[in-house]
């Protein structure tokens, strides 16, 4: 009913009636009423019959004249005001699909603010991500949450990470000095590079573990990464923001997801391949048959320390117990 309304007020009746035209054809309407009315008291003769005729006269030029109107003012809106409102319609459709395409190239499809516990909306669109793609590429300081994240999934892909090197003091002293923001000043500095040591440990067991879910496992190890996780799928690109130290009192940053058109995925798939390619870092593999007596020499390769049968035990337990929480805490069913 509204639409019909607005389209009443814009039509040539409102055009006719709410202009100088219309005020005349109303002016001649009263005066040919006028005229019929004053006749009707008249008596018959010369002067009533004028008066009728005055009347009647009047009557016929308001009738024609409000159809001649009628009829220009709709062909005078066809051929005018019509083409010129598609035609802005039309710019503002362009208009729109540009800053959509531009917002699509610059801008995050999703932001996920920081938290302090597992977001289980983030999780659940990185999920689904990770069900329709082939390629998994991950870029942080262990691999743990690879790993995690292919054990509750059920499909095959090829997994490329790219993990902070053991060995490096300045690496594992990078991320150590985001948690002791975290913490705050009762944290133990030592403490907490120990606890980064077995984050990188049992990530390497849970990329173990992990490898039957994959065609294969890529592995390339850097001295001092940047801060921020990423996360690369066939169709987006996940941006954690561990380097923005404003948001170091949450144990989970903010975290940025881009589209595959995006500006930003591009750029980021190919750092993130010409650091897997880069002659100047190391490189390792796992294959769904890596036993484990080789999986333990790549082990020390990487951390430059084996562990025994023991220690290996004590490391694949502690990871299917991370694996578990996190499981509950983002709601992730296996």
């Amino acid at each position: 009913m509204p639409a019909d309304a607005g389209r009443l007020r814009n039509g040539p009746l409102h055009e006719i009636f709410w202009t100088r035209t219309g005020l005349l054809l109303l002016s001649l309407l009263l005066i040919s009423g006028a005229s019929m009315v004053l006749a009707s008291t008249m008596e018959d003769g010369a002067a009533k019959d004028f008066v009728n005729a005055v009347g009647s006269g009047t009557l016929i030029t308001a009738v024609v004249g409000f159809g001649q109107t009628l009829i220009t003012a709709t062909a005078a809106r066809r051929a005018l005001v019509t083409p010129v409102v598609q035609e802005s319609r039309r710019a503002l459709q362009e208009l729109s699909a540009e800053y959509r395409s531009l917002n699509k190239e610059f801008f995050p499809t999703d932001v996920f603010e920081a938290s302090t516990e597992p977001n289980p909306a983030f999780n659940k669109v990185m999920m689904r991500d990770l069900r329709d793609t082939k390629q998994y590429f991950f870029r942080g300081f262990s691999g743990r949450h690879a790993a995690a994240r292919l054990l509750l999934s059920h499909a095959e892909r090829e997994l490329r990470v790219v993990i902070a090197d053991p060995r490096d003091n300045t690496t594992v002293g990078g991320r150590t000095r985001y948690l002791l923001r975290h913490e705050g000043a009762e944290a133990d500095f030592d403490a907490i590079q120990k606890r980064l040591d077995d984050e990188i440990w049992m990530g390497l067991v849970g990329l173990y573990l992990a490898r039957s879910r994959c065609t294969r496992v890529d592995i390339t190890v850097l001295a001092d990464p940047p801060l921020d996780r990423l996360e690369l799928f066939d169709g987006s690109a996940w941006i954690t923001l561990y380097s923005n130290a404003a948001e170091a009192s949450t144990l989970y940053p903010r975290t940025l997801r881009f589209s595959e058109g995006s500006f930003i995925y591009g750029m980021e798939r190919t750092e993130f391949l010409r650091l897997c390619n880069s002659r100047t870092e190391r490189h390792f593999q796992l294959t769904p048959n890596t036993t484990e007596r080789d999986f333990l020499v790549l082990f020390e390769q990487i951390t430059g320390w084996r562990p025994t049968e023991q220690q290996f035990q004590d490391l694949t337990a502690a990871f299917h117990a991370f694996l578990q929480e996190f499981s509950i805490a983002a709601e992730i069913g296996s």
